[in-house]
């Protein structure tokens, strides 16, 4: 999905180049701020508690940080576990490199405020 992320995307490559990320991160960013992905972060989000952490990244205010626990616990274990069977790399680099572009990758794709429309 080439153009989705802009500037996120050069900052993952950037981190790439500097800690041995994949390409495939690129796909994980792409696949959970996908319409189907962000309903599903919002909903896994609210039954950890953190609804209002995915909430400002689809709203037009600030986005708030997520730590790599918090974002853990919103994560099934299965979902980590898919991805770091898809990249190749433990959990220990995959979430915090989400962490900190996730946020941002979100807004990017919810430019109205809201969460797009599954189905």
């Amino acid at each position: 999905m080439p153009g989705i992320f802009d500037g996120l995307i050069n900052k993952v490559t950037e981190l790439a180049d500097s800690t041995g990320l994949t390409d495939k991160v690129h796909q994980h960013l792409a696949e959970l701020t996908s319409a189907q992905g962000i309903s599903t972060l919002m909903a896994q989000a609210e039954q950890a508690g953190l609804g209002d952490k995915v909430r400002s990244w689809i709203g037009s205010g600030q986005n708030l940080p997520i730590s790599v626990d918090e974002l853990r616990s919103i994560l099934s274990s299965q979902q980590i576990q898919a991805m770091a069977d898809r990249t190749g790399l433990p959990a220990s680099t995959i979430l915090p490199a989400l962490a900190q572009f996730l946020p941002a990758a979100v807004d990017q794709q919810t430019p109205s405020g809201e969460a797009p429309k599954v189905g």
